[in-house]
């Protein structure tokens, strides 16, 4: 009786570990294909991720070089802007508005006779091109 007693709980822990396997193991797919399905959206967001890293630091690349021209135009239309206030200060007094009367406009003061010496440029006449041909009948 006694070894029947074991038997029976052997047999009934037996069926109950049958049982739960059985339950567990639908469980266990289920369980797979949601892991599966995590791990497959958690790729992409890492794919997203490196995407945009790559995208912003090309961004910044872009927007550094652009930087550095603007600056470089800032630079040169400040030394123009300066250039162009000393030419104003310079021919803002009477004398520099006359030397640009004079050279430029060909005006002359009260007092004053304006000549004008034109000077002949330098043409060249094109040569035409002479072609040596070897004669053997003429003698020199």
């Amino acid at each position: 009786m006694f070894k029947n007693q074991k038997n029976k709980k052997r047999v009934i822990q037996k069926e109950k570990t049958e049982e739960t396997l059985k339950k567990t193991r639908p469980s266990s797919v289920g369980n797979g294909f949601y892991y599966s399905f995590l791990t497959i959206i958690l790729l992409l967001c890492l794919v997203q991720i490196t995407i945009s890293a790559v995208l912003n630091v090309s961004k910044i690349v872009s927007y550094k070089a652009k930087i550095i021209q603007i600056t470089k135009t800032r630079d040169a239309a400040l030394a123009l802007n300066d250039q162009l206030k000393d030419n104003i200060k310079n021919f803002s007094n009477v004398t520099g508005l006359e030397e640009i009367a004079r050279n430029n406009l060909k005006m002359s003061g009260e007092d004053e006779v304006l000549v004008i010496i034109n000077t002949p440029k330098n043409e060249t006449v094109e040569k035409p091109h002479k072609f040596f041909l070897f004669d053997f009948g003429k003698q020199n």
